[in-house]
């Protein structure tokens, strides 16, 4: 999964780079397989249902906009992390996905220490292929499992079962020792019990980390209109809040070590990728509706896989937004993602060049959260509760000064 953005208009032309183009520090790279063989109904990225027939024409264009990238730096850039998100990367197919391979080795200096991680859902996964992604250098898979009832995920449009969960688990682990699941809570239908059941079964599977996501409802997805037509009804914020924190303390006994509001994992088995997004490190995005960001701009591509494919085939732009960050998003930015990690973040990063009626606008603020039982507040710095979690945009709009 990438962090999504949205921006100005902002062209970047092949022979030719702007300002925004030169040459960067990334270590991070993301890579998006926008193919999915359905779409969940709560799914708001950039995905694809019945496209098939353009793998093999998008993975040509992905191929020609990692080699411009690398060709720009001049370079080998040495790499930290990869990340193949989607859509459904586990239906990027065999042969392609080597010839990916060969030419990110070609472009970047790839140590063997190097966190390369892919997105699996169960179902999609065929004989063989999780040897290719082990030959490849594959060494993380994150796992799509999000619930163990099977009616409820098809209610959802997500073709899987609990039977196909257990089967990738046991293949799964006999190649690779560092394995994820991704779950979402707040499910219609899954009553506390089954969610606490479901908990207790993760703790015992041969895991390493563990994500653990609060339903959000995007507009404009089948989702969203179910819930407004009163087709679906979801649990209360409270219900779902007492869940979470039972959840924390349950993975916690179990060793799964809580290091962002959403993500648990076994001492050193952190996702590094994701970890280069909340520290605000640099990263580039590949293919259609790809992020990146180089320290003080953030850019995304063509979403539409069409234009994408045309632009990269006519050498023409496939950045299509960018924003230059002004200092108060940047603050903005390293509240909202110093929030979600258990250090919290500290008041003084915010009012370095504040004034002074600010700096008292914004102790009253955060006296006003701590009463309300939304925040801790330890001297300098401040953190969710688990009763902020349920309010967390609340929290940070008053943060920042936005309500």
């Amino acid at each position: 999964m990438q962090v999504r953005y949205y921006y100005t208009t902002v062209w970047c032309i092949r022979g030719y780079f702007l300002h925004y183009c030169q040459k960067t520090q990334t270590r991070s790279l993301y890579i998006h397989w926008p193919f999915c063989p359905y779409k969940c109904h709560f799914c708001p990225f950039v995905a694809l249902a019945s496209h098939d027939q353009f793998m093999e024409r998008y993975h040509r264009a992905l191929v020609s906009e990692i080699r411009l990238f690398a060709e720009q730096q001049h370079h080998k850039d040495q790499i930290d992390t990869i990340h193949f998100g989607g859509g459904t990367p586990s239906t990027y197919p065999n042969d392609l996905l080597l010839d990916m391979f060969g030419i990110l080795r070609e472009s970047f200096e790839i140590q063997p220490t190097v966190e390369i991680a892919l997105e699996v859902n169960p179902g999609t996964v065929h004989a063989g292929q999780l040897e290719v992604w082990k030959a490849c250098g594959v060494n993380r898979l994150s796992i799509g499992v999000q619930s163990l009832k099977d009616k409820v995920l098809s209610g959802l449009n997500r073709h899987q079962t609990a039977r196909q969960v257990y089967e990738l688990l046991e293949k799964a682990s006999m190649f690779f020792d560092n394995l994820s699941v991704d779950l979402i809570l707040g499910l219609p239908d899954v009553s506390a019990d089954e969610w606490r059941q479901l908990i207790q079964e993760v703790v015992s599977w041969p895991i390493k980390h563990v994500s653990v996501y609060f339903l959000s409802v995007h507009e404009n997805t089948p989702l969203y209109f179910k819930v407004k037509t009163n087709q679906i009804t979801l649990p209360s914020d409270e219900h779902v809040v007492a869940l979470y924190q039972w959840t924390c303390n349950m993975l916690m006994q179990h060793d799964f070590l809580q290091y962002e509001l959403s993500n648990f994992a076994k001492k050193s088995y952190e996702s590094r990728h994701n970890c280069a997004y909340w520290d605000r490190r640099e990263y580039r995005g590949f293919g259609i509706g790809a992020c990146s960001f180089d320290g003080t701009r953030r850019m995304q591509n063509e979403k539409n896989i069409m234009r994408y494919m045309d632009a990269i085939e006519k050498n023409e732009p496939v950045i299509v937004f960018h924003e230059e960050l002004t200092d108060e998003q940047v603050k903005l930015e390293r509240l909202m993602l110093g929030l979600r990690r258990p250090v919290g973040v500290t008041l003084q990063d915010f009012v370095d060049t504040s004034s002074q009626a600010q700096k008292d606008a914004l102790h009253k603020t955060v006296q006003k959260l701590h009463d309300c039982k939304l925040i801790e507040w330890n001297n300098d710095s401040i953190r969710l509760t688990m009763q902020g979690l349920a309010l967390e945009n609340e929290v940070i709009a008053q943060l920042s000064g936005r309500h």
